[in-house]
């Protein structure tokens, strides 16, 4: 590699899924990374992989990926793959000293995560779940006002959606629907997001219950297409109120990435949380103070659209910069240790996955915190 790139973390990328596209073009823009090597288990995938994508022919192919975690230039891997190999693949790259930024949803239950975290932490590498959105300008933008006390308020009720409508070819051969290799399935692909936002929203507080609302849908393998759930929070805040949240994720319904966010003096409410409609700036709405006028007969404020834009950087672009100057600094700053704050957001949003598979599990019964 060229000289300008010695100071640049070096990713190598670990199976060669549809996502894989988006954050090898994302290493590329970030201005701290740059991509190193690709692993696929057939070296004629991976090759394939880096012709349609147009990588620079300086990138190592590799036909498995062990040859990719035994090159000692790689210091990250991003790990695309079915969430039933996460453990297996992540503890031994962390293993051979590389930092580990993974898909989500990052395992199939805590303990899994547990095993892939401990890795990580005894050998004093950065873990980091996909989840691109909470590195977007707007997210920070959102949770300035969110937790500023004249706004919002006290948080009572949190709506989330993550929904698209898949094709038959997807429910025949997507690996999100097969029990073997993502028996998740929406739960974990979709409703991770809406699960990840309700903690969001309560600056990662756990809620006390959480429960599947009885709309499961299931394949033929048992995996998961469609689910609800509800999650609350019955430790009032100051103000003595609750928080009540509801999500939705689903294989069977039109594109949807609602987050609604409803507080005591204010409401927040955005259509695209996950993936904004434009790359380049995103909004969300704001109220404020909303009540009805005379007879009913409409409302005497307008929402606010605050738009916030994101010239720079995509938002999986800022992920992987933020991941990369964690371990930069690791590497170049004796001392420096992994950032544990994203560790612990994956963890809880594991839990809460974890919550609502079990109350399906049960007949949709509660489970509690």
């Amino acid at each position: 590699m060229a000289e300008t790139e010695v100071a640049q973390v070096r990713f190598g990328i670990v199976g060669c899924a549809n996502i894989a596209r988006k954050v090898a073009r994302a290493i590329n823009l970030a201005s701290n990374s740059i991509l190193h090597a690709i692993a696929s288990r057939s070296i004629d995938k991976a090759k394939q992989f880096a012709s349609d994508n147009g990588l620079d022919p300086r990138v190592k192919i590799y036909g498995s990926y062990d040859q990719l975690l035994d090159d000692p230039s790689v210091e990250a891997v991003y790990m695309p793959l079915p969430t039933s190999l996460h453990v297996h693949w992540a503890v031994m790259a962390a293993q051979k000293g590389k930092h580990v930024l993974i898909e989500k949803p990052t395992a199939l239950d805590v303990g899994e995560l547990d095993t892939i975290l401990e890795a990580c932490q005894s050998n004093g590498l950065q873990f980091m779940d996909g989840s691109m959105w909470l590195h977007h300008p707007r997210t920070v933008k959102m949770k300035e006002m969110l937790f500023d006390s004249k706004l919002l308020g006290d948080v009572n009720y949190i709506y989330s959606t993550s929904t698209t409508s898949a094709s038959p070819e997807f429910f025949e051969n997507d690996i999100r629907v097969k029990g073997n290799l993502d028996s998740l399935g929406a739960l974990g692909d979709l409703g991770w997001y809406c699960l990840g936002a309700v903690l969001w929203a309560k600056n990662y507080q756990l809620p006390t219950v959480v429960t599947a609302l009885p709309d499961v849908t299931t394949n033929s393998d048992g995996v998961i297409v469609s689910c609800s759930a509800s999650i609350q929070y019955k430790e009032p805040s100051s103000s003595g109120a609750t928080t009540n949240a509801i999500i939705h994720c689903s294989f069977l319904a039109d594109t949807s990435m609602d987050l609604t966010i409803t507080g005591s003096k204010g409401s927040l409410n955005l259509n695209d949380f996950i993936i904004p409609q434009r790359e380049s700036s995103a909004s969300f709405e704001f109220t404020l103070g909303a009540k009805f006028v005379d007879l009913h007969i409409g409302w005497n404020v307008k929402p606010e659209r605050v738009v916030v834009n994101c010239d720079e950087l995509p938002q999986e672009g800022l992920m992987v910069e933020e991941f990369t100057r964690v371990v930069a600094g690791i590497r170049t700053t004796p001392g420096v240790l992994p950032d544990p704050k994203w560790p612990e957001i994956s963890r809880k949003t594991q839990m809460l996955v974890d919550a609502v598979k079990k109350s399906v599990d049960l007949g949709c019964k509660p489970v509690y915190f």
